[in-house]
C-alpha cells in the first residue's frame, strides 16, 4: 500500500526519469511542508535521472532521489524563511507551526491545502482548524509531549525506589502515574476547565492500581477515570500527583530544595538562581539524626544562601508529606540493619514529618492544604508560567523580554473568558507572537 500510494500508478518496470519527476513534484511539497519551485523539483529529479542512467532499475533510483529530499534541512527543520519588511510567517509556515504544536506532526491535506489557498488569514477558518485538530486523536502527543516537559513525566525512569524501603512500589505503579498525568491534562483541555484546577482540585484520574496507592476505594479496573475526591483530600493537582513526587526524588529520600525548586520553576515561574560557588550540597541524613528541616535552617543562616531558601524551602516543606513514591506520610522511614552478615533489617520510623512552612510574605500554612490555598491566591502567576510554557513549547524556542506584553495580552483575554485550558490554547494561536517569526 505504501508503495501504491507513492508510486499512484506507474508500473516500476516501465517507469522513466519523467514518471520520477511527476513521484517527486507530488512528494517534496508534503516533505518540505510548503509550495516548491521549480529549480527545487529539478535539484531531486535529477538525481534520480543520473542513477537511472548509470544502470539501476527505477525503485533503487528512485529511493536515492527520495533519500536526498529526507537527508534535505528542509525536511529534518521547521523552515521559516526571512522575508524584508515581512513579520509575519506564511500559511504555510503558519500551517506547520499550529501542526507541530497540537500533533507534532506534519500539517494534514485538509491544512496544507487551506494554507495553499491562503484562507488560514481568515479569523474564523483557523479557529475551526484549531478546534479540528484538538479534536483529533493525533492531538494526544500535545498531551504527552507537554505534560513529558512540564511535568518532568519523561524522567519517570530516571530513579528506582529503594525495595527495602517502599517495597509496594512496582510497574504497575510507574505507568499509572505518567497516564495520570496525561489524564489529568487531557480532562482538564478536553472539558475546557479552568487551569487553576492545576493548583488543586476537586477531582483525580486514578485506575484501580494508583487509588489503592492513594487510599481511594471504589476504583477498579486498569482504566484511568475521572474520581471526585473529599474535600480534605491531600490529593487534587499536579503537584501531588505520584508522578511528580517521584521525579522530584532520587528514590531513597526527598529534598524539599528539590521539590521547591520545581514548584518555583513550573508553577509559580520564578525560577531560582543557581547556587552560590563554593556552597556544600545539603544531603538527608540517612541515620534519621539530624532531619532535611534542621540542616536548612542552618543554612539559611548564610545570608548569601537564605536568599534564595526563603523562597523555596516553603513549597518543599509542604511536599514532605509524601515520599519517593508519592504516597502520603506523616513519619520517615528507614531501613535499619539487624543481621550485617545477612544484610537482613526492617522499616524503623524516623522523625515526624513537619509540612508547615512560611512564605517570603510571612504568610504561613501548616501543611500541604493549606499550602494549596495560599496558591490559589497566586493563580496569576501560575497563568502567566503556564502560558509561557506552551508558548516555548508551540514556538520552539525561549521567550525573551520582548515578549511580554504578549504573554500579558493572552492571559488578560483568557481570565476574561473563564481561564479554560482549551481558551489558552486558542488564545496562544490566535496571538500575534504565533503568526510571526
Amino acid at each position: 500500500e505504501p508503495y501504491a500510494k507513492l508510486l499512484g500508478g506507474i508500473d516500476p518496470k516501465k517507469a522513466t526519469a519523467a514518471d520520477g519527476r511527476v513521484i517527486i513534484e507530488k512528494f517534496l511539497p508534503r516533505a518540505f511542508r510548503r509550495p516548491v519551485e521549480p529549480i527545487e523539483i529539478d535539484r531531486y529529479t535529477s538525481v534520480v535521472s543520473r542513477e537511472l542512467e548509470s544502470g539501476r532499475d527505477f525503485i533503487s533510483s528512485l529511493r536515492t532521489g527520495l533519500l536526498a529530499v529526507l537527508c534535505s534541512p528542509n525536511f529534518l527543520y521547521l523552515r521559516e524563511d526571512a522575508r524584508p519588511e515581512v513579520t509575519k510567517i506564511s500559511d504555510a509556515e503558519l500551517a506547520s507551526r499550529l501542526s507541530y504544536f497540537l500533533w507534532s506532526s506534519m500539517p494534514d491535506d485538509e491544512l496544507r491545502e487551506l494554507a495553499a489557498a491562503g484562507k488560514l488569514s481568515d479569523p474564523v477558518a483557523f479557529k475551526g482548524q484549531v478546534e479540528r485538530l484538538l479534536n483529533d486523536p493525533r492531538s494526544g502527543q500535545l498531551v504527552k509531549n507537554f505534560t513529558g516537559q512540564w511535568l518532568h513525566l519523561r524522567a519517570i525512569n530516571d530513579t528506582t525506589p529503594d525495595a527495602k524501603v517502599y517495597p509496594d512500589f512496582d510497574e504497575l505503579l510507574q505507568v499509572g502515574m505518567v497516564e495520570e498525568g496525561e489524564s489529568f491534562f487531557r480532562e482538564i483541555l478536553e472539558k475546557n476547565l479552568p487551569i487553576s484546577n492545576f493548583l488543586t482540585s476537586d477531582f483525580a484520574m486514578v485506575n484501580e492500581r494508583l487509588a489503592k496507592h492513594y487510599g481511594i476505594e471504589g476504583v477498579e479496573g486498569i482504566a484511568f477515570r475521572k474520581v471526585k475526591l473529599p474535600a480534605d483530600s491531600v490529593r487534587g493537582g499536579v503537584m501531588t500527583q505520584a508522578g511528580v513526587l517521584k521525579v522530584t526524588a532520587n528514590g531513597t529520600s526527598t529534598s524539599p530544595i528539590v521539590r521547591g525548586t520545581w514548584v518555583l520553576e513550573n508553577i509559580l515561574g520564578k525560577p531560582s538562581p543557581p547556587p552560590p560557588p563554593n556552597i556544600n550540597a545539603i544531603e538527608p541524613d540517612i541515620r534519621g539524626a539530624v532531619t532535611i528541616r534542621q540542616q536548612l535552617e542552618k543554612h539559611r543562616g548564610d545570608t548569601s544562601c537564605s536568599a534564595c531558601h526563603q523562597y523555596i524551602d516553603p513549597p518543599g516543606f509542604a511536599l514532605e508529606s509524601f515520599d519517593p513514591t508519592g504516597s502520603f506520610r506523616k513519619k520517615y522511614v528507614r531501613y535499619a540493619v539487624r543481621d550485617e552478615a545477612k544484610g537482613k533489617g526492617e522499616l524503623v520510623d524516623g522523625a515526624d514529618v513537619d509540612p508547615s512552612g512560611e512564605l517570603s510574605d510571612g504568610r504561613t500554612f501548616e501543611d500541604i492544604l493549606g499550602f494549596k490555598k495560599l496558591l490559589m491566591t497566586s493563580q496569576d502567576d501560575f497563568a502567566r508560567c503556564l502560558t509561557r510554557k506552551l508558548l516555548t513549547y508551540g514556538l520552539g524556542r525561549e521567550l525573551g523580554f520582548s515578549d511580554r506584553a504578549a504573554v500579558e495580552t493572552i492571559d488578560r483575554k483568557v481570565a476574561a473568558e473563564g481561564n479554560g485550558l482549551r481558551t489558552l490554547i486558542h488564545a496562544i494561536t490566535q496571538s500575534e507572537i504565533f503568526s510571526t517569526r
